[in-house]
């Protein structure tokens, strides 16, 4: 075998193991020790002092759209949106056995899937979610039709 070929080979096998090293090593979206229940708490108090309102995103860190969606909410601008209209919480869903009393108290969003959320009003009032899977292929969908979601969600 021609050295180059070689070379090649020897190239492709280590970027391979580094990418799958980078995928395995990126931060997880959901933190599955937090305590949800605290966070929203203090997320209302903040959402109070800074006019906005609070943005629950249920979803888990096995969800391939979970780390897509949570990824596109980081990016341009849908992360200049977020940042200017909500205080934003992640309440990680675990298996479907982790703060589902979160998800009950709020129409249950995740019933159809997951990522999927909730936004509430300075006082912590349900005002909208998305309740029919909107998000569920957030990988699939680009970053105007989540906006556009987040907006439909947040409007009504």
């Amino acid at each position: 075998m021609q050295v180059w070929k070689k070379s090649l080979i020897c190239l492709s096998l280590l970027l391979g193991v580094s990418l799958s090293y980078a995928q395995t090593t990126s931060p997880l979206p959901y933190d599955e020790q937090a305590d949800a229940h605290a966070e929203i708490k203090h997320a209302i108090e903040q959402a109070k002092s800074h006019h906005k309102k609070v943005l629950l995103v249920f979803g888990a860190n096995w969800c391939p759209d979970c780390r897509s969606l949570s990824a596109q909410m980081h990016e341009g601008g849908l992360a200049k949106k977020l940042k200017q209209r909500y205080v934003v919480v992640k309440v990680n869903v675990g298996n479907w056995d982790r703060n589902m009393d979160i998800a009950a108290e709020y129409g249950n969003p995740p019933k159809k899937g997951i990522p999927a959320i909730a936004v509430l009003s300075t006082n912590g009032q349900l005002l909208n979610a998305t309740l029919a899977g909107e998000l569920s292929v957030a990988r699939s969908m680009s970053t105007e039709d989540v906006l556009k979601v987040f907006e439909k969600v947040s409007s009504q």
